[in-house]
């Protein structure tokens, strides 16, 4: 199973904001996810990221690829590898 940190949609139309969830590479993108580790609006200013850090480097370092978005706000966040 591909593990995968990504965002997942949510709010109304219009209106976004993100969850930073760990999921099966294979799920849809607003469906089933194994835990969430923190959230994303890009929509206040300034832009609003919340990042559990802990649950973020467990999750690295059992082998979660990030995806390019959440690489970006993982860098921002000081939080890389």
């Amino acid at each position: 199973m591909a593990v995968k940190i990504r965002l997942r949609r949510m709010g109304s139309k219009k209106a976004p904001f993100y969850r930073i969830v760990v999921a099966d590479s294979r799920a849809p993108r607003d469906g089933k996810f194994v835990e969430e580790i923190g959230y994303y609006n890009p929509l206040t200013e300034p832009v609003e990221v919340k990042i559990n850090e802990e649950k973020a480097n467990k999750w690295l370092s059992n082998g979660a690829q990030p995806t390019d978005v959440v690489k970006r706000l993982f860098t921002n966040a000081g939080l890389t590898k």
